[in-house]
């Protein structure tokens, strides 16, 4: 027999004012978009500062929605779990009611819009109505009315669960957050790239716009948009936002993206906000030199502090270096003392070897690296930063002959000798910065056809800024084949 609604109001432990104000709660949530009405404006601060208490409460109506049905199961086992179950269901739905009244004060106080922030708001609304539900329908449930409809109800909770919480990860992390380190072709697949309609080789895809994306986009992006403001893409960033354009090409000093970025980490307007890290001296230098040279979305060609950015080559292939298997011995016993070790670059021996002296940068000269002279074919990177290795050092290192990345930076190397690493044809990586390295000691590696990335911040090779550390200098030709690649031929 059909259960009418009368005789469910009639045999359900819920009272008809219950009903009545459950489904008047109900319409007032999925009204509440409308009345909230988010115009992209900050408010009131007390608004923030409350509504900063969402992310935390949030996770108190998660556990108890991913409790509740496995109470249920185990209540068929055990009675008195499933008693239990009742409270944790009536304790989710007060939960979820505060959480989702912190996120709308998040919102509306800091002024988020966009795409994600309305998926995770309606979300959060669904989510509220079929717990509502759920307790609804629980009673008619537990005395065999509709037995159907409270399992139902309960995976349409969880999968509104997922898809909330998804969407308030997106806001957190970014909406690329699963897919940042998706293999390109994969990304080529499924048409993940947002760079839009630009040179895929220019400067701006290939620097700037990862840049953006991966410091940025998170509060600038389809899924989330403060002040108005996307930098997701060209044409968005060079439309600006609510206040007016945040890049003036060929003017960095009047720029207000490059103003932001190089606050004070503690200024009120500083960005990246939200406590998260500030943009590395070399992604500043290259926005700073993208800008005063045009902003352009196609030059392929931006000269930054001394050393010029070509136009895009592929990395030479990775080659395959010796087996070390008969040091395997010598390079454990090396790993577990203190000092200077050599590290697996995988469990595949022909993969190579990295030599690192974090534990004893101070203790570590000239003769301690020619002790490893006999690894030299197997060493693919060498970290020698803070070390107290100086231009002898070249002697032994050009007998490394699978390097492919030397950090110098912050020791006494002056340069002179580096021509002693022209043989090494699979180095793509030097970094000098904080060295007395010259222009003139440069010259050696005019022969280094697959050097691609030179740092030389804070060397004498670096040329002089402007005073309003904008303009580029003319500076001695690079390095044959000093090209853009993943991050560029810059100073660091």
């Amino acid at each position: 027999m059909r259960t009418t609604a009368k005789g469910l109001l009639t045999k359900s432990r819920i009272s008809p004012a219950l009903w009545i104000a459950a489904l008047t709660l109900s319409a007032l949530l999925l009204t509440l978009p409308a009345i909230l009405k988010l115009d992209g404006k900050a408010h009131a601060d007390w608004l923030q500062f409350i509504g900063r208490f969402h992310p935390l409460a949030v996770h108190l109506p998660i556990g108890l929605v991913v409790l509740l049905p496995l109470l249920e199961v185990a209540g068929v086992f055990r009675p008195a779990l499933r008693e239990a179950a009742g409270f944790v269901l009536g304790l989710a739905v007060l939960a979820c009611l505060g959480s989702l009244a912190l996120g709308c004060l998040l919102a509306y106080g800091s002024g988020d819009t966009g795409t994600t922030v309305t998926r995770h708001m309606w979300g959060g609304i669904a989510l509220c109505v079929g717990l509502i539900a759920c307790l609804l329908a629980r009673s008619s449930w537990l005395i065999g009315e509709l037995p159907r409809l409270y399992p139902i109800l309960l995976c349409w909770v969880l999968l509104a669960l997922l898809w909330t919480a998804h969407q308030g990860g997106s806001l957190t992390h970014g909406s690329n957050y699963l897919t940042r380190y998706m293999p390109a072709p994969l990304k080529r697949w499924i048409a993940l790239s947002s760079v839009g309609a630009v040179n895929p080789d220019s400067f701006y895809a290939m620097r700037i716009h990862p840049i953006l994306d991966a410091n940025c986009v998170a509060c600038h992006g389809t899924g989330k948009v403060q002040g108005g403001l996307r930098l997701d893409s060209y044409e968005s960033l060079m439309k600006g936002g609510k206040d007016g354009p945040v890049i003036s090409p060929g003017n960095a000093a009047t720029s207000v993206l490059l103003t932001r970025i190089t606050l004070p980490p503690n200024h009120q307007q500083f960005m990246p906000a939200e406590g998260r890290p500030p943009l590395k001296a070399d992604e500043i230098g290259s926005i700073r030199a993208w800008i005063q040279q045009g902003a352009s979305p196609s030059a392929t060609a931006i000269a930054i502090a001394g050393i010029a950015n070509h136009e895009q080559a592929k990395e030479p292939p990775l080659q395959p270096v010796g087996d070390y298997s008969k040091w395997m011995d010598e390079i454990r016993r090396m790993q577990q003392a203190q000092g200077a070790k050599l590290l697996f670059v995988s469990s595949k021996p022909s993969d190579g070897l990295i030599l690192s002296t974090v534990d004893a940068p101070g203790n570590f000269g000239d003769a301690q690296l020619a002790q490893f002279e006999k690894f030299g074919p197997y060493i693919v990177e060498a970290n020698l930063a803070r070390t107290a290795v100086t231009d002898a050092s070249f002697d032994t290192l050009r007998k490394f002959t699978s390097l492919r990345s030397l950090h110098l930076e912050a020791t006494a190397i002056t340069g002179n000798g580096l021509a002693k690493l022209a043989p090494l044809s699979q180095l793509t990586y030097l970094n000098l910065s904080e060295t007395k390295v010259t222009s003139a000691a440069l010259d050696g590696l005019r022969a280094m056809p697959n050097l691609r990335h030179t740092y030389l911040f804070n060397t004498p090779a670096q040329p002089a800024q402007p005073q309003d550390a904008t303009q580029s200098a003319s500076v001695p030709s690079p390095p044959k084949g000093a090209r853009n690649g993943s991050d560029s031929a810059v100073s660091k």
